[in-house]
């Protein structure tokens, strides 16, 4: 099972609370340090220490401890400033792997998360009066409804979009590779035209005809008139249909083709590696425990 789940609770919320909403709360931010491992009481019990030590300096300097609203659902635990409601912090839940709160303390619950830049685990420390169990709880329910919801319809799903990112990537490569194409068709004809001009004999006069590729055909131009080129029956031949210019065509005369509708370079952002970090997240699973991680008696104040 991929949620462990250490005391015998019922979760606190109906499962529509935490999916079509959230649930918000308001704490204090002890702030947020580094640590080695995704997982374990001893890892939060030092990150505890090393922040509340922290807390009583800044305490001592008269500043006061940053307050915050945490707002829960299955997208994650969003840390806001409460008035702005600006989004200091958004930790999505499979990133979350450690979730606790301080027996001995019972204002203390602290997290694990991993960083989503640099990859790091970060242990964030909250203080809230009455509800640091009740937190806990919450953030552990929507870790177990957004696994759930994941393999439902993204999990299910994974090999199909795996296999969607895998032809878009392909299709972008032949675009690229067209676009190379093009550009060698084109300096082969630059080379024919300066082969032919430096044979051609001193001071005669070659009469102007329309250039012609390696294939000792006419280029056609969109944007170019039609000019008056005879065949060998004195007549002229039938004009060329018009075609947009806006319409981008391959090498051979062929438009793009674009399962999605967008451009080469509106393709959405290669989902594979965000679903093999989902599957990852959730196969990890998280631990919530209920512990005793507050070591100095002095620190169970606030």
């Amino acid at each position: 099972m991929q949620f462990q789940k250490t005391r015998n609770k019922t979760w606190m919320h109906t499962p529509e609370a935490l999916s079509k909403h959230y649930i918000p709360y308001n704490a204090k931010f002890l702030g947020s340090t580094e640590v080695e491992q995704p997982k374990g009481t001893e890892v939060v019990r030092d990150a505890v220490r090393k922040l509340k030590f922290a807390r009583h300096i800044k305490k001592s300097e008269g500043q006061k401890i940053p307050k915050v609203e945490l707002q829960i659902s299955i997208y994650g635990v969003k840390i806001l400033e409460p008035k702005t409601k600006e989004v200091q912090h958004n930790c999505q839940l499979h990133r979350i792997s450690f979730c606790a709160d301080d027996k001995t303390d019972k204002r203390i619950f602290t997290f694990i998360c991993k960083d989503s830049e640099s990859n790091k685990h970060l242990c964030y420390v909250f203080d809230s009066e009455k509800c640091a169990e009740e937190i806990t709880l919450t953030i552990g329910q929507a870790f177990d409804l957004a696994y759930r919801k994941f393999l439902e319809s993204g999990g299910k799903d994974v090999e199909t979009r795996k296999q969607i990112a895998g032809l878009q990537k392909r299709i972008q490569d032949l675009e690229t590779e067209n676009t190379e194409l093009k550009n060698k068709v084109q300096d082969l004809e630059n080379q024919l035209r300066i082969t032919q001009v430096s044979t051609s004999p001193a001071g005669s006069v070659t009469p102007k005809s329309p250039s012609t590729d390696i294939f000792d055909m006419i280029p056609f131009s969109p944007v170019s008139h039609q000019s008056s080129i005879p065949t060998h029956n004195g007549t002229q031949p039938p004009p060329v249909p018009s075609r947009s210019a806006e319409i981008k065509r391959d090498l051979f005369g062929a438009e793009p083709f674009d399962p999605f509708n967008c451009g080469a370079g509106d393709f959405p952002p290669d989902i594979q590696s965000k679903l093999d970090e989902m599957q990852e997240g959730f196969k990890m699973g998280l631990t919530l425990e209920g512990t005793v991680f507050c070591l100095d008696p002095v620190d169970s104040r606030c």
